[in-house]
């Protein structure tokens, strides 16, 4: 009432309780309503207007009585005042308003709190056409429903439905109202389907109405084009209008899909160049309001992009970000409009544009103080606008202006920036965001699975394909998401990037770049990531800098090229170059051709450092990309001239040939940080997947075969980035080498270390190198004693360079492998194949510095390592060890390795328990393994047990080495070789021998005797270097000689030291015929060295003695029971070369053949065997060494004598063998040999040293040696069984052969020989050709002789010797000396010949007696008696110089034979042939005559005459011209022979006498015949009375007859003038006077 009076006072008063009463809440709904009514009055009336609205405010606020009619009532009051002529009451109605309707929702929002736990059945609303049907709606609801409508209503200028009495209305305002009730109440409309309702019906298709005059309008367009004219766009309202499309897309986007779709493709359009500029710039501001969410953006990709028929809306609004600010740049004033391309496409906007490269080479231009963008001339500030991720709007938020401002130049395009900067900032931190989840889910899943049992598999996998249906579904969002902005972003960035002049913002350009990058890359969009990189990388390098990488990718957007996104044509601006950037670089390009030099700017290097950070936080989902990141930087590194050192790292140093590079201080500090980001890039490796590691290696090798490519054909410094980046990442790896080992070492091996050029191979070398050194050294886990794959698959890359023929690479794998040794020595394992391996394939041809370095290697191993390897290994240090020997680069080393190998086998000796359990347990197992498979154990000398073989391969690469091209190898392996068998031999098992024999020694053998055979003759003049050759050696052939001497030695003496061993192996005589078949080659070798120790070799063999058996000798410890060789002569064989010295393994051993089980008794037969060989084996040799050549020529060879004694004196060790079984034929061969042997000459220059002088009676050492033999044989014939004595005679034969040599020395083929005293030995001739000299065989035939005498004595009465004639043969013999007599070459062989003959016969001549009937002497006596002739009256002129004592000497010779006659022959007449005696009486009357010649001077005569032999003749002859005890008719028949013989001779020296006598007349006579006429005188005289005494029966009358025949002739000697011959002329007389008788008839005479 108080109101009504109207009274300002009163009212205000009213008014103010009113306020009070409602604040107390004591307003009834009524008396609110009547209030309403009251306040409406007042403002009618215009009457206290402010005091209205605050009472309204309060009565509306403090409770919910006021409802329907009278709220709308109330409402309409407010909006009637909010359009009054005062401004205050203006602004306070319309604070009112808000508040009011703000109020209205609030009181809706409390009321579904009441009732939100109330669960009621919503009615079904039918499509209700009736606006005002709200009847589901409760009271506040309903309120709020009703004005809502209206309000919309209002803005549409239609009359209202519920707020009656409203006058006027502005759109601005009813804008506002409508935008604050939907941002601030939201839920409303999303609860509640009235409302949802409302906002689809009334609320979008207001606003699309309301926004027709923008799209319309294009600036510049005439009106006249369009029939109704266009409305301008209004500023207040656009703004308003992009406000409420901003609320209505943020926050019921769910609800009004198409209508936004709509809004959207609007705002896109509103970005059009032809639209005014605060147009574009409000867009913008509502655009970046959007880019601030990345969900509402994800949805808008959801609901449209990824449908099929809709709008690609997302994609839309990044393009048109991208052209707007492209338009930007190209603005028509900057002069050229042609860029703006239009595509065909109604959206488009001008081109986008990513840069091919971008250049920024600033010529000489200042750097612009205000950060900026400048492209193509165009300048563009950039403002500072908002922070980063809030979209905070300058003119969205003009809502007092009226007319639209002016844009300061520069803000549309730092908006735009910073959408595209939030853009990317929200999508990648939602989307990773969301992805960690993802993965962290996957992880908890897969571990939870993991730790659980297998049988909760099932529900794990369940568990698991939920996740993977949920995570396919948001990948596709993401990748889609991606996918439709990627395009647009590149061409924004990369043009802004180009453009950009500020620090700061390239910063924030690359940062985007490089995070979309990474997250293309997690999501695996290869295109994509690949074309961020690619500009990256472009913004890294100079501009137009030739790198194929980036021009050939498929990632990358070529320059010039135009490809669509999705239907808008995107052009591909090419960079400007003009760009005012600092350089701070300048450098050379890495390129095959030499180029001008490149620059790099700041930017350049702030790209290169994105580049890097990009590589070293997202390595893992670089994939392929690596390849262009890694090439950039080897690009950048060149530029900037950084070179590897060790480990790889990067270090600032230029090579000489860049003097063109040209750093400034500012880059000259970062180089050390650059290198070190380089570094620790890859050291960051280490923490990506097996995948992406695998990504960066192959990368790295792509790259390293580029630079290889670039390299080759020329010697520039290559780059060596990748390999030394290879190196690093393997480095820093370790850990899981495994993973990346094969291609990383395959890589360095295969085409690195195989380059040309040796800067990139040496880099290729060092990197392996130092890997597999590193890889050795790191301690893995589990250890690698414990991981034998892996420490091998380590080592094999060190194995692998073996191939590789480079020297300088082998030196490095070789000093690796010395380093490795002397770090890792003992811990190799079985890696020391590999290691030896690389050793031993060092070849000949490969320089010796590599042989040395190599060889060092190996005897470190031999010193320090051979215990700590596997023994398996053992077998290949003995082949590489061999295998250095036979390099012939470097003597030294053949020599050292071969003591090598003799230290190898003494560590065999000494480890031997221990090396055998290894091996044999190492056997099993592959024995095990082998039959597992099926196949067959492969080893050399298989059979055999395992340390067997270790040692036969130790012999086998000796026995290579002693057929070495080089004599000094040879000599010093064969010495090795037999010292090492000889010594360590007894460890071997039994049945070893047999190969040690067969494939070792005969092998040798057989090796060494075809070398020695073909050997060349010609004369090697120096040794190298000045080293002078003995002569003995100055030929291939003469030290090939040597080296067969020491092998057959070598081997004879095992067979002699170790025949024990050998003996019970089955072969054996099949070994001992081999043997003695290369004795027999050897001993007739053309060559005296070679074949003199052949024999010698023989002889060792033969002197073996049986081995004691151990029944025998029970107490001799086993080691020691080894034979002693027996040696004969001066050839000595060293017994067992060393003292046993210990006794476990070798006792045992030894042990095992004697003590525990006895070797086999080996018959006597297979004994004798073995001996037969050796005999025909001795009798090939003796006869094919002295049968004679056919030919001669000064080349001819001839045997030496030293050869032929040691070969005749092997025979008598040899016969003690084979005496059982010797015959009659042996013997003749032996005789054969003996003969030839003696009958070979000598050669002039040796005589001297073998003969004395001739004239010494001294026998060579053959001639003694042959005696020997001879002797050897008779005494075993002499106590041997009968059978064997039918061999006397051919001894005799033998003998007396030898014999005959003292006159007649043998022939020796046709050789013609000089007597050794007319050799020609003089110095003069030293060295002419050798001429041949026959030996002085007197001394043999002489000593010969004798021994036939000695034999004789000892034999005569044999059946043998008597059967075969041997006393014939003796005397056939000496017969020949007797008869030359003193034409004998030496004289005393017919002294000795005539003693010789007189023993013989003295004990022969009774046998020939006794066998006499047997006629087996029948032959011999005409011999004798020939004999005897031949010397008594020989033909030879004794010399000149003969002394009357030696003259003397030797008629008292042959009286001696005369005294035998007289004794042994003549008393035995009637056993002895007629005929024999007969020539024996003519013989001696042939004496008793002196027997003269006129031609003698006297005093010769004197000397020649024979006095004393005559008389002994005659004394024979008269002894036995009679004789009185006649026994046998064959007595008186000698007698009667003797006789007449005698009287026969008287007569004949009386008739000479008496003719001297005459015609000498008074000369007296010579006092022999004197003598002689005396001695007959008295003979006569004797003789006459002797015929007196005896029976006259008993004298033949024919004596008679003769005696008395003498008496005229003595009568006529009387004349003579000698009173001594007269005296004995009287005695001689005076028994005729017997005769006196006279004659009786002539029947008597004749009768008696």
């Amino acid at each position: 009432m108080g109101c009504g009076t109207k009274e300002p006072k009163i009212t205000q008063l009213c008014l103010a309780a009113i306020q009070r009463l409602m604040s107390h809440e004591v307003v009834s709904e009524t008396a609110a309503g009547n209030i309403i009514n009251m306040l409406w009055q007042l403002m009618e009336n215009s009457l206290e207007e402010l005091k209205l609205l605050q009472t309204v405010l309060v009565l509306l606020t403090t409770n919910t009585v006021v409802h329907d009619e009278s709220l709308s009532k109330a409402i309409v009051l407010c909006f009637r005042l909010h359009f009054t002529k005062d401004n205050i009451t203006n602004n306070t109605a319309a604070a009112t308003v808000r508040q009011v309707v703000t109020v209205v929702f609030e009181r809706m929002v409390a009321e579904d709190e009441r009732y939100r736990d109330i669960i009621e059945q919503p009615v079904l609303v039918q499509g209700n056409s009736n606006r005002r049907s709200v009847s589901t709606l409760k009271p506040c609801a309903k309120d709020a429903y009703m004005l809502f409508q209206d309000l919309c209503q209002l803005v549409n200028a239609d009359a209202p439905y519920w707020l009656v009495g409203m006058t006027e209305m502005t759109r601005t305002f009813g804008l506002e109202l409508l935008e604050s009730v939907l941002n601030d109440f939201p839920q409303v409309f999303l609860q509640h389907q009235e409302f949802s309702f409302l906002l689809k019906e009334r609320v979008c298709p207001l606003v699309i109405k309301l926004f027709s005059p923008n799209i319309k309008f294009r600036q510049g367009s005439s009106s006249s084009s369009s029939p109704a004219p266009v409305e301008k766009p209004y500023f207040p309202i656009c703004m308003r209008l992009l406000r409420v499309v901003s609320v209505l897309i943020k926050q019921f986007y769910s609800l009004l899909v198409t209508e936004c779709e709509i809004f959207l493709s609007l705002l896109v359009k509103f970005l059009d160049a032809d639209k005014p500029q605060w147009l574009r710039a409000v867009a913008v501001e509502s655009i970046h309001r959007l880019c601030v969410q990345p969900q509402l953006l994800r949805s808008f990709c959801q609901s449209y992009d990824m449908k099929q028929h809709s709008t690609k809306v997302f994609r839309d609004i990044v393009n048109a970000l991208g052209s707007f600010i492209q338009s930007l740049f190209l603005v028509p004033p900057t002069g050229n409009p042609a860029t703006t391309n239009q595509a065909g496409n109604n959206n488009s906007g001008g081109p986008v544009s990513t840069p091919a490269n971008s250049g920024m080479l600033g010529i000489g231009g200042g750097v612009t103080l205000l950060p900026a963008f400048e492209y193509r001339g165009t300048w563009i500030p950039i403002l500072t606008i908002t922070v980063q991720g809030s979209a905070k709007a300058t003119y969205l938020e003009m809502l007092d202006k009226v007319e639209p401002p002016t844009i300061p130049e520069g803000y549309a395009m730092s908006v735009a920036f910073h959408c595209l900067l939030d853009l990317v900032r929200g999508i990648t931190s939602m989307i990773e965001g969301e992805l960690g989840e993802v993965e962290t889910e996957c992880q908890t899943t897969t571990e939870a699975a993991s730790s659980l049992t297998q049988s909760s598999e099932q529900q794990e996998l369940q568990s698991t394909s939920d996740q993977m249906d949920k995570e396919i579904v948001s990948r596709a969002v993401w990748e889609e998401m991606v996918n439709a902005c990627w395009c647009g972003l590149l061409a924004a960035l990369s043009l802004l990037l180009d453009a950009s002049t500020d620090e700061a913002a390239t910063e924030n350009i690359l940062k985007a770049e490089l995070t979309m990058a990474a997250l293309c890359g997690r999501l695996g969009l290869v295109t994509s990531r690949d074309a961020f990189i690619t500009a990256i990388c472009k913004g890294s390098l100079p501009p137009h800098y030739a790198l194929t990488v980036l021009n050939t990718t498929t990632a990358a957007t070529l320059s010039n090229k135009s490809y669509s996104i999705q239907g808008q044509s995107v052009m591909m601006i090419s960079p400007s170059s003009e760009s005012h950037q600092q350089v701070v670089a300048v450098g050379q390009p890495l390129a095959v051709q030499p180029q001008g030099t490149v620059m790099l700017t700041s930017k350049n290097i702030q790209c290169m450092r994105t580049l890097l950070n990009l590589a070293h936080c997202h390595g893992a989902v670089l994939g392929t990309s690596w390849q262009l990141v890694l090439a950039t930087l080897q690009h950048l590194v060149w530029i900037l001239g950084l070179k590897p050192s060790s480990g790889g790292a990067l270090k600032p140093g230029r090579a000489v040939e860049g003097p063109s590079t040209v750093l400034t201080t500012a880059v000259m500090t970062d180089l050390p940080v650059i290198s070190n980001i380089l570094s620790r890039l890859f050291e960051s490796s280490q923490y990506l997947d097996d995948v992406s590691l695998h990504h960066l290696i192959n990368a790295l090798c792509s790259l390293s075969l580029e630079a290889m490519d670039m390299a080759y054909g020329n010697n520039k410094e290559p780059s060596l980035f990748a390999v030394a980046k290879l190196l690093e990442t393997g480095l820093v790896n370790m850990h899981r080498i495994e993973i990346l080992w094969r291609p990383l070492t395959g890589h360095l091996l295969e085409k690195v270390c195989q380059h040309p050029n040796s800067r990139m191979r040496e880099w290729g070398a060092e990197a392996l190198t130092s890997l597999i050194k590193a890889g050795l050294t790191f301690n893995h886990d589990p250890p690698l004693s414990q991981n034998q794959r892996l420490q091998l698959l380590l080592l094999n890359p060190l194995k692998e360079m073996s191939s590789i023929n480079h020297p300088d690479i082998r030196l490095k794998q070789l000093e690796c492998v010395l380093q490795i040794l002397q770090s890792q020595g003992d811990s190799l394992g079985p890696g020391w194949p590999l290691v030896l391996g690389v050793m031993g394939a060092i070849r000949n041809d490969q320089g010796e510095s590599l042989i040395r370095t190599a060889f060092q290697c190996l005897q470190l191993v031999v010193t320090d390592f051979l215990p700590t390897m596997p023994c398996t290994c053992l077998q290949i240090v003995v082949d590489v060890a061999g295998s250095f020997g036979l390099h012939n680069q470097e003597l030294n080393i053949s020599l050292t390795s071969i003591g090598l190998l003799w230290n190898i086998s003494d560590y065999f000796f000494q480890r031997g328990e221990t090396i055998e359990k290894e091996l044999d347990k190492e056997e099993a197992a592959q024995q095990k393994q082998a039959e597992e498979k099926g196949v067959v154990l492969n080893r050399p000398f298989h059979p055999a047990p395992p340390f067997d073989c270790l040692w036969l391969c130790l012999y086998a690469k000796l026995g290579e080495l002693c057929v070495d091209p080089r004599p000094a190898v040879r000599k010093s392996a064969g010495q090795t070789l037999f010292s090492t068998i000889g010594a360590h031999g007894t460890l071997l098992q039994h049945s070893t021998w047999h190969t040690v024999i067969w494939k070792v020694l005969f092998h040798l053998l057989d090796r060494v005797r075809e070398s020695s055979t073909t050997a060349d003759k010609e004369k090697i003049e120096s040794g190298g270097g000045n080293i002078l050759i003995h002569h003995s050696r100055d030929t291939a052939e003469k030290q090939w000689a040597e080296t067969w001497v020491l092998t057959l030695a070598g081997v004879a003496r095992i067979f002699n030291t170790r025949r024990y061993l050998l003996q019970p192996l089955g072969d054996f005589s099949r070994a001992w015929d081999v043997l003695l078949d290369h004795i027999q080659s050897a001993a007739l070798s053309k060559n005296n060295e070679v074949s003199l120790a052949a024999l010698k070799s023989f002889q060792e063999i033969l002197q073996i003695v049986s081995p004691v058996r151990d029944s025998e000798k029970p107490e001799t410890p086993p080691a020691v029971n080894v034979p002693v060789p027996v040696l004969i002569g001066s050839i000595s064989g060293p017994g067992l070369s060393r003292p046993f010295v210990r006794t476990d393994s070798i006792g045992e051993r030894l042990g095992r053949y004697n003590s525990s089980e006895p070797p086999e008794v080996t018959d006597e037969l297979e004994d004798l065997n073995l001996w037969w060989a050796a005999w025909n084996t001795w009798y090939r040799i003796g006869s094919e060494s002295t049968k004679p050549p056919i030919t001669f020529d000064k080349l001819t060879f001839i045997p030496s004598q030293p050869f032929l004694t040691a070969l005749i004196q092997i025979f008598p060790a040899l016969y003690q063998h084979i005496k059982t079984g010797f015959n009659m034929d042996d013997l003749q061969k032996l005789g054969v040999i003996l003969h030839s042997a003696v009958s070979v000459p000598i050669s002039s220059d040796a005589s001297p040293f073998i003969l004395p002088s001739y004239t010494e009676a001294v026998l060579t050492s053959l001639q003694e040696a042959v005696l020997t033999a001879l002797d050897v044989l008779q005494k075993a014939i002499c106590v041997g069984p009968e059978n064997m004595q039918i061999m006397y005679p051919a001894i005799f034969d033998q003998l007396l052969a030898f014999v005959e040599f003292s006159c007649k020395p043998p022939q020796y083929g046709q050789l013609e020989t000089k007597h050794i005293a007319n050799a020609k030995y003089n110095q003069i001739q030293l060295f002419a050709p050798a001429e041949w000299v026959a030996l002085n065989y007197v001394p043999f035939a002489e000593r010969s002789l004798e021994v036939v005498v000695d034999l004789y004595q000892k034999t005569a009465c044999h059946k043998a010797v008597v059967n075969e004639k041997v006393l014939q043969n003796i005397i056939k013999t000496l017969r020949v000396p007797l008869s030359l007599k003193y034409s004998c070459p030496s004289e005393s062989t017919w002294k000795l010949a005539v003693s010789s003959l007189l023993k013989v016969l003295s004990i022969g001549l009774p046998v020939a007696r006794q066998h006499a009937s047997s006629g087996k002497f029948d032959s011999m006596w005409p011999e004798l008696a020939n004999t005897f002739e031949d010397f008594l009256f020989t033909k030879s002129i004794p010399p000149d110089n003969l002394s009357i004592q030696e003259f003397q000497r030797n008629e008292s010779i042959d009286v001696e034979v005369v005294q035998l006659i007289s004794t042994e022959i003549l008393p035995y007449a009637n056993f002895i042939p007629k005929e024999f005696v007969g020539q024996i009486m003519t013989m001696l009357n042939k004496g008793s005559i002196h027997s003269q010649s006129s031609s003698f001077t006297e005093a010769e005569i004197d000397i020649r005459l024979r006095e004393e032999f005559s008389k002994m003749c005659f004394e024979t002859l008269l002894q036995f011209s009679f004789s009185n005890k006649v026994t046998t008719p064959q007595e008186g028949y000698i007698s009667r022979m003797a006789l007449s013989v005698l009287l026969k001779r008287s007569q004949d020296v009386l008739h000479r006498y008496i003719e001297d006598e005459r015609l000498s007349g008074k000369c007296p006579l010579p006092r022999q015949q004197v003598t002689e006429i005396i001695f007959v005188l008295k003979a006569v005289s004797t003789l006459i009375d002797s015929l007196k005494k005896t029976q006259p029966e008993n004298v033949d009358g024919n004596t008679w007859a003769q005696v008395i025949a003498l008496y005229p002739t003595l009568v006529e000697c009387i004349t003579c003038s000698s009173a001594e011959v007269c005296s004995a002329l009287k005695e001689a007389l005076v028994p005729f006077k017997d005769f006196m008788q006279p004659p009786a008839s002539k029947v008597q005479n004749g009768e008696s």
